[in-house]
């Protein structure tokens, strides 16, 4: 992860545990005028591509079933292709860019099969399509959407190894890909704008990838990020001493930043796979770092299904951190009815399904408060492109 434009990268990982929510598959549909979720996303605005060709899933690495690892060389997906990106906005009238990556959205079916998807894999993409309509949506309003299609590690086989080898997986061919996509983003989209980066799960994680190496590697394109929501794994406060160019979030205005938590109820079932020791929080509501909580009638809207449709719920997720646990605790909700769809990887209290869901609404509103300050402390007002 250090050269421009190299179609073969090295890429450099940290170790990093695992996650990783498995969503419903679902096409996605298109937005109107207020941007509801639902609604709008792929519109007259946006360009969803259908499966392609190219990336496929490599065999050749130093891993167990030659699964690539962190520091193998691997040859990454072809951006240049627009059958790669899962969202591609026609018209870039916003003054900041969103660049999403969704969570695992694949899973094996048996301990023999590969462990990484290719990236035409028909089962990824259209769950892709699935969660970036529950989750890129929150931002849609705030900015352009860009988001890659990218070759995912399973959860299974990952929990499977050891765990100080886990993290190898995803420094390995996922971060190819993102920083190969994002390289291609910034060389051929992006036209000096600043941008939001959002990850969920694996894609989470992945974003940390980016954070690691190719913002170091490149501190012009890292004093153009407004903000980084890398939710649903963990930010730890030895991930900010290892790598000293990055700021956690201290309040909701803070640019340049790194957002991020994990939910989960007051007492978890199990183990929660997605928090790892030293792990830090911000409150998704009242944007502090302190205990203090925030009532559930602060919430502007969580986006839930409801009678089997999707829809947006306010007063009905409250929020504080654990210091202690470096989390986010719900209180508000029924731990058996937002339990998640596999306990082994996610037990009964880890609301990992609902990071963005419970505070859908709220994350878009910051991520418009935060880009106002960016656009504000350099002279320009929202909504103008320079």
């Amino acid at each position: 992860m250090r050269e421009n434009q190299r179609k073969t990268i090295t890429i450099t990982g940290i170790l990093i545990a695992i996650i990783l929510c498995t969503q419903t598959a679902g096409l996605l549909s298109g937005c109107d005028a207020a941007g509801m979720p639902g609604n709008g996303l792929f519109g007259s605005g946006t360009t969803v591509s259908d499966p392609g060709t190219g990336g496929e899933a490599p065999q050749n690495g130093s891993g167990p079933q030659g699964v690539p690892v962190a520091g193998d060389r691997i040859t990454p997906g072809d951006y240049s292709k627009k059958d790669n990106w899962l969202l591609l906005p026609k018209n870039c009238d916003k003054p900041v860019d969103v660049f999403y990556l969704y969570p695992t959205s694949w899973s094996i079916k048996k301990a023999t099969d590969y462990p990484i998807c290719s990236l035409d894999m028909k089962k990824m993409r259209s769950t892709a399509k699935s969660n970036a309509k529950k989750q890129a949506t929150a931002f849609e309003q705030v900015g352009n959407l860009f988001a890659p299609y990218y070759r995912q590690v399973a959860v299974a086989f990952v929990l499977d190894q050891p765990p100080e080898t886990r993290g190898g997986y995803f420094g390995g061919v996922p971060a190819a890909d993102a920083e190969a996509a994002f390289r291609y983003y910034i060389e051929h989209y992006n036209e000096g704008r600043p941008f939001i980066l959002v990850g969920h799960s694996q894609g989470a994680a992945v974003v940390k990838e980016l954070l690691f190496g190719y913002m170091k590697e490149n501190p012009e394109i890292y004093s153009r990020m407004v903000a980084a929501y890398v939710i649903g794994y963990s930010v730890t406060e030895q991930d900010l001493a290892q790598h000293p160019w990055l700021r956690f979030a201290e309040g909701a205005e803070d640019t340049g930043v790194i957002i991020s938590y994990n939910t989960e109820a007051p007492e978890i079932d199990g183990t929660n796979n997605t928090v790892l020791p030293g792990s830090i929080a911000i409150n998704p509501l009242s944007w502090t770092r302190g205990e203090t909580p925030a009532p559930a009638d602060r919430n502007p809207g969580s986006y839930i299904k409801v009678d089997g449709k999707m829809k947006m719920v306010s007063g009905l997720a409250d929020a504080a951190v654990n210091t202690a646990r470096g989390t986010v605790i719900c209180t508000s909700v029924d731990r058996d009815e937002f339990k998640g769809k596999n306990p082994l990887y996610f037990p009964t209290g880890v609301y990992h399904s609902y990071d963005i869901a419970f505070y859908y609404t709220s994350l878009g509103q910051n991520a418009q408060l935060r880009t106002d300050a960016w656009l504000a402390a350099r002279g320009q007002q929202p909504g103008s492109v320079k």
